[in-house]
């Protein structure tokens, strides 16, 4: 009888460690699904961080400059400013990074105006005073906008536009650079694919299932025939040195250059001006003997 009675307490308490457990599990399965569902909704806000006030603009730091209004194929007003430099023979289409606005870009204006670049930067749509909300096929129309401006309204010949983008931007500058005839392509401290990047925060979680965006800039740097310069900081602690590595792999077309900075993702440019500089000058310089072929 004593047997019995303890092979059932033994056996309650087993009963009961189960129920605990899948218990433990229902609530852990909750709390998973619970973080996949945020990080779904929330993708929006995390990918876009756009600012609406412009602080600055490039008179700020004795930079003539143009404002100009851009109408898009679906009919959005962007904001963007063009900058002339003195005896330019290049001129940079700037798409900027994921936040603020472009008021927040000045330095690198100064150091492309200083390089002797003409520079035509906008804001994508919901970002600074330009209209519409951000999307990642808006943010390729805006861009798209921002280069016929360039060809259509300044007469700017496509062999001497260069198309630059940081970090977000970057995507956002393959995808153009992919489509369209340019000098040359700039990639600054960018991801391979929004996947990958996303990948990096949340290991655990299944992005590929629920990413609501591609942003696959080794896809469109595989179709870029322009020459391509990839910059990117060792010590980046938002889009690591890797991807940048990764990036330049990827680039098929030569002649191609990979310039190393060290700083942060938003000041590795200002941190390592000199090598910034230097290297942006021998790139341009060998731009000038490079002849591309039709598309």
């Amino acid at each position: 009888m004593m047997l019995t009675l303890k092979a059932f307490a033994i056996h309650l308490n087993y009963r009961r460690l189960y129920r605990l457990l899948i218990s433990i599990i229902r609530i852990l399965l909750a709390v998973y699904l619970g973080l996949i569902l945020i990080l779904y909704f929330k993708q929006p806000s995390f990918t876009f961080q756009p600012a609406r006030e412009l602080t600055y603009n490039p008179g700020d730091i004795n930079l003539e400059y143009e404002k100009v209004q851009l109408k898009t194929s679906d009919n959005v007003i962007l904001s963007a400013w063009y900058i002339p430099a003195k005896n330019a023979k290049f001129t940079l289409l700037f798409c900027h990074g994921n936040g603020g606005n472009m008021s927040d870009r000045l330095e690198s204006i100064n150091i492309f105006n200083g390089l002797g670049i003409n520079c035509l930067i906008f804001d994508y749509r919901g970002y600074g005073t330009s209209g519409g909300k951000p999307t990642e096929k808006g943010l390729y129309i805006d861009a798209q906008t921002a280069y016929d401006w360039l060809v259509n309204e300044k007469k700017i010949p496509p062999e001497n536009i260069i198309i630059y983008g940081q970090s977000l931007g970057g995507s956002v500058a393959a995808y153009l650079a992919s489509n369209v005839k340019a000098k040359g392509l700039i990639i600054e401290s960018c991801f391979t694919s929004f996947v990958d990047i996303a990948r990096k925060y949340y290991p655990y979680m299944p992005i590929k299932l629920f990413a609501r965006y591609g942003f696959k800039t080794s896809d469109y740097l595989k179709k870029v025939e322009c020459p391509v310069l990839i910059i990117h900081s060792r010590n980046d602690e938002i889009v690591p040195f890797e991807f940048g590595l990764r990036l330049y792999e990827e680039a098929v077309k030569e002649p191609k250059k990979f310039i190393e900075i060290s700083g942060s993702h938003n000041d590795g440019f200002m941190r390592s001006e000199r090598i910034y500089r230097q290297g942006m000058r021998d790139w341009l310089e060998s731009l000038e003997n490079y002849r591309q072929t039709a598309k």
